[in-house]
């Protein structure tokens, strides 16, 4: 049971904090070419993916040294985010600004195929930007998230998260052949969100028994 509640946190955390990331792959889909191709975007969704969990990382470090019911003070972060997003639903339009020289690359150069090649790929690293410009819910998130749970916690949290990149790409890609599908998707997404981020963050403060810090239960 406890391993089932830390899958759930986990899809449900990645799930909440990645729906505008959607839409970003969806649009970056759109522009594939022969000099800016599907494995730029997926490697570099992957790498902006692990730049955010570095980010991060204070959250689980912090966790071993300060005691687990202050730790879960933190997750009054994703209540006051949640909160904030329902405050400001109606008003809130999100902008990605997509590399629009995204095929610079001189039109006589020929295109590396190798794994390699990919990485250091100048395409590449534009997607790990926008990804890493995108993200600074997930750090939000991520932070409490992992500072309320223990080393078991985190590893199995960091496994969803990275198979779940995965699956989002292969999302956004099918999108891209369903417009109307990511429109409803654009529209109706963020209504979701913030209720998520809510209910996460309580989980965190009774998980980390955090009730206990109160005159009450003491």
């Amino acid at each position: 049971m406890q391993i089932l509640a830390i899958l759930l946190v986990a899809i449900t955390s990645f799930i909440a904090t990645n729906i505008d990331d959607i839409i970003v792959l969806v649009l970056l889909f759109s522009q594939l070419n022969s000099r800016f191709r599907l494995q730029h975007i997926i490697a570099g969704q992957y790498i902006g993916f692990t730049a955010l969990i570095l980010a991060s990382l204070p959250g689980l470090f912090g966790s071993l040294i300060i005691p687990q019911a202050w730790i879960g003070l933190l997750g009054l972060v994703p209540i006051a985010m949640g909160v904030k997003q329902l405050l400001s639903q109606g008003e809130e339009e999100e902008q990605i600004q997509l590399v629009s020289d995204v095929s610079t690359q001189p039109k006589n150069q020929k295109f590396p195929a190798s794994f390699i090649s990919n990485l250091v790929s100048i395409q590449t690293y534009k997607v790990a930007a926008i990804r890493l410009a995108n993200g600074g819910d997930n750090i939000g998130i991520y932070v409490p998230l992992f500072a309320s749970g223990n080393l078991l916690n985190f590893g199995i949290t960091l496994s969803v998260f990275y198979f779940l990149v995965g699956v989002w790409c292969v999302i956004a890609y099918l999108l891209t052949r369903h417009p109307a599908l990511a429109k409803l998707i654009a529209r109706y997404g963020h209504k979701v969100v913030p209720f998520v981020l809510i209910g996460l963050g309580i989980f965190i403060l009774f998980d980390s028994e955090t009730y206990q810090l109160l005159p009450l239960f003491q």
